[in-house]
Order: structure tokens, then sequence, then C-alpha cells
């Protein structure tokens, strides 16, 4: 396990999210994302909730919540040895939770090797 600071895996998770193409960002909406210690779920590295955009329709709008993204932190650093091994775990589980919010199911995120 490697200890990341708090602040140095908001910072982590901040980057990974500025990694995303400009292109695919523009398209992200009614998404916020969160950083928490660990999940219920033991072995849970991120968590998204929501309703992806390939699924939203007419009746999607007004007053909704915004979807969340969730990065749990000691989850992450725990399957790590160094930190350049959380770098590298927090862009895949930005990325794999991000595309959750674009409707990417598990199965193809495995395909693509963010699983």
């Amino acid at each position: 396990m490697v200890d990341v600071a708090p602040e140095r895996f908001e910072e982590l998770v901040g980057d990974a999210l500025d990694g995303i193409p400009d292109e695919l960002a523009a398209l992200m909406d009614n998404v916020a994302v969160f950083v928490e210690d660990r999940s219920r779920k033991r072995g849970l590295l991120g968590l998204y909730q929501g309703v992806p955009l390939t699924e939203r329709d007419a009746g999607y709008g007004g007053m909704v919540m915004p979807d969340r993204i969730t990065i749990f932190r000691l989850a992450i650093c725990e399957a790590c040895a160094d930190e350049a091994e959380v770098v590298d775990q927090v862009r895949i589980t930005v990325v794999h939770e991000v595309a959750h919010h674009f409707g990417i199911d598990d199965q193809r995120l495995h395909e693509l090797g963010y699983g």
C-alpha cells in the first residue's frame, strides 16, 4: 500500500479529468466528481451513479440532481505499490467511470483495457 495524502489524490483525480479529450469533456452533462476514502463495497475503486447520457430522453431535465462519480482513495492506494501506480490507477478509474456516464458498459470497458 502507498499512502497518498487526500489533497494530492484530489489533484491526481483533477489531472485525470483534465486528460479527457476536450471534445468528450464538452459532452459531459450534469455530473459531479467526488473523492471519498472508501466504499462500503470492499475493493471498489470507483462508482458511477446516475442516468447515462445514452438513456436520457425528453423527460430528463428540470431539477435533476447531478450524476455522481466517486473515486475511492484508500482502495486505490491499497491496490498500488507506489505513487506512479496510483497515478495510473486513478486515470484508469476516472476514465472507467466517465465512460459509464457515456453509457459504456463494463464488458466493453474490459475489452478496451479499462476494466
